[in-house]
């Protein structure tokens, strides 16, 4: 697949992201247009078609988790998470994976390793370590973010360990900093998107790639400490109302920016595997002459 293609697909699992947030949490009419351009984005790739075997059934397990997690938010009235994006994407992406078109079944198997390993993460994690969470926020989040915002003249105390109270020009404001609020979610897909790079393009410079998973871990946390900060600063300027706006839309384009960065730096890895298999092959080559 070319890296055209590859820049599409980001697009659209970037699209998808945002879509999903702004239908569940934000604008539904942005949400909607936000699938629309994901479908166009889709049209733009330079399909070829394949005569290798195609699994029927895959697609039809595709339907039936896409149509078993509307059923479940429908029956529970509930709005749409993170997790339900995954796991359309997982349904989709079985759907795509059951087509004769080789860079849709590509696409597909990307965004089958990229739902699975965020789904096992979330689900290890918040349903095992629920303890390790509450710590994180506490530690890892609130209290660096909290010492960020002192440091430019703004009075905040921490009054619980996922809460802080920030006295702001019209009144003291509780704030929760908890659940996405972690960062958790964006760290989870980002290694999600390299698992599921790695695992399509075979890059198997396994040092490089762990290196590479560590980089993300520690941009994804300043990443998400700039975040929180600038909410701060929005309920504190503005007030509560703006933040929740800004914290609807904020989230997934700081994610969009950071794994923009990240594939290019996974592409780098690729060309640096490739010049030097070839290298290796060219004094093979030589040795043998």
């Amino acid at each position: 697949m070319n890296i055209h293609d590859r820049m599409i697909i980001f697009l659209v699992l970037a699209l998808f992201l945002g879509a999903t947030m702004e239908y569940g949490h934000g604008s539904k009419l942005l949400g909607i247009m936000l699938f629309g351009i994901a479908l166009l984005a889709i049209s733009r790739m330079t399909l070829k078609v394949t005569h290798r075997k195609t699994h029927a059934w895959y697609a039809l397990i595709g339907i039936f988790i896409i149509f078993a997690d509307i059923a479940y938010n429908v029956y529970n009235q509930s709005e749409l998470g993170t997790l339900d994006t995954m796991t359309f994407l997982l349904g989709i992406s079985l759907i795509a994976s059951a087509t004769k078109s080789e860079d849709l079944r590509s696409m597909g198997e990307f965004g089958v390793y990229v739902a699975i390993t965020f789904i096992a993460l979330f689900t290890l994690f918040y349903g095992t370590f629920e303890e390790f969470i509450h710590e994180f926020d506490h530690y890892a989040v609130l209290m660096p973010s909290m010492y960020l915002i002192q440091l430019i003249g703004i009075s905040i105390d921490v009054i619980g360990t996922e809460t802080v109270c920030l006295h702001a020009p019209g009144g003291d404001m509780m704030l929760t900093i908890g659940g996405p609020c972690s960062g958790l979610y964006s760290m989870f897909l980002l290694i999600s998107v390299i698992v599921g790079y790695t695992a399509t393009e075979n890059i198997r410079d396994t040092r490089r790639v762990i290196a590479l998973l560590s980089v993300t871990i520690v941009v994804a946390w300043i990443a998400n400490l700039l975040r929180v900060s600038i909410l701060y600063l929005t309920a504190y300027q503005y007030g509560n109302d703006a933040m929740m706006t800004v914290h609807t839309h904020l989230g997934w384009v700081i994610f969009v920016i950071v794994a923009w960065g990240l594939l290019l730096g996974l592409s780098k890895i690729e060309k640096m595997e490739k010049m030097e298999k070839a290298e290796k092959k060219e004094k093979m080559e030589s040795k043998s002459e």
